[in-house]
């Protein structure tokens, strides 16, 4: 329908320009057309209707490498955690007897490593050196009858089997004097370097054993990996609990995320980064939230067949996650709405 004596044009936002001319030029005409012009604009440039979406975490599985009897759960469902909190405990009873046989066999290696490194012990040392004394003083007694010998023999006071016996007598002597001045030495020296290497590598082994031992009784106490929220416990105290099985169900805050679809004909639009604001029926004030994923494959809302007339069927997933400090106002699958900036 048109107006006697209006012209209506569009200026380059799309916003029509309403002009009086001829007769039509009263002022309460032109005040009446400037307000249909108004309401013209406010129903052609309105933005998009919000998507609808809803909230989803993105839940840790606390659990322990290792099987036993669940003994202490330090969380309930629904308490706040800091991160390295306390989060349940397993018996440790087999792992503590191992980690003391561990400790004993490494103080046992270590032990003999040591005595190889050191030689004899000082008494058994103590024992040698007084033998040498001992063989030292027959030596010099020995040396002192053969020369009497030598004397007598010279004086024809004894015969040359007495001075041979005596020579044999002083050789023998001195010979077992340098006897165990060797067995002295050798009992000094550390052991063999064959003996060494193969004790240290004992004394390795049995240290890698302790730190197994030591990785498998910390394994029974578990402490929080990240700051967030119990969301559930799902062993109780006394059930026994096997190894890999998930105790605490933990949501981190970071972890909740906004799920919403558009339409294709809005995909071209959004960015990865964009912000968005996020609404349901218990928020309170819009939450804002950034998009970090965009959907590449697309989706029905009802099954249909794909064709150029159900275009507006197809919609794609988009995920958007409000900040650390926002996401507690979020819970796992409440409905939401989602405007896009």
């Amino acid at each position: 329908m048109s107006c006697p004596g209006a012209t209506r044009t569009l200026r380059a936002d799309n916003a029509p320009a309403v002009t009086c001319s001829g007769s039509a030029s009263d002022p309460r005409a032109c005040l009446f057309l400037g307000i249909a012009a108004c309401l013209l604009v406010a129903c052609s440039g309105h933005s998009p209707s919000p998507s609808q979406g809803y909230v989803e975490g993105e839940f840790v599985y606390v659990a322990s490498s290792q099987g036993g009897r669940l003994e202490r759960l330090s969380v309930t469902r629904g308490q706040p955690v800091a991160l390295a909190a306390p989060l349940f405990g397993l018996e440790t009873t087999d792992e503590a007897a191992a980690e003391q046989q561990a400790q004993r066999q490494l103080d046992a290696s270590q032990a003999q490593l040591n005595d190889l490194q050191t030689g004899k012990r000082p008494p058994e040392v103590d024992v040698i050196r007084a033998q040498i004394a001992q063989a030292q003083a027959a030596a010099t007694q020995a040396a002192a009858q053969i020369a009497r010998d030598e004397v007598q023999y010279r004086a024809g006071g004894i015969a040359q089997l007495q001075l041979d016996q005596s020579r044999e007598l002083a050789e023998s002597s001195a010979a077992r004097v340098r006897e165990l001045q060797s067995d002295l030495a050798v009992a000094l020296l550390p052991g063999r370097e064959a003996q060494l290497r193969a004790q240290q590598a004992q004394v390795s082994a049995a240290r890698a054993a302790l730190a197994q031992a030591r990785w498998k009784l910390d394994q029974k106490t578990i402490a929080a990996p990240r700051a967030g929220l119990v969301f559930d416990t799902i062993y109780r105290e006394g059930e026994w609990v096997p190894a890999g099985a998930p105790v605490v169900q933990l949501l981190p805050p970071e972890n909740i995320k906004v799920r919403f679809f558009v339409s294709e004909t809005r995909l071209g639009a959004l960015k990865l980064g964009q912000r968005a604001s996020v609404s349901c029926d218990s928020c309170g004030a819009p939450i804002a939230a950034t998009i970090t994923y965009i959907a590449t494959a697309a989706e029905y809302t009802p099954p249909v067949i794909y064709s150029n007339d159900t275009r507006d069927k197809l919609v794609y997933l988009i995920e958007a996650h409000p900040s650390a400090s926002d996401a507690p106002r979020l819970h796992p699958g409440q409905p939401v709405q989602v405007s896009l900036e």
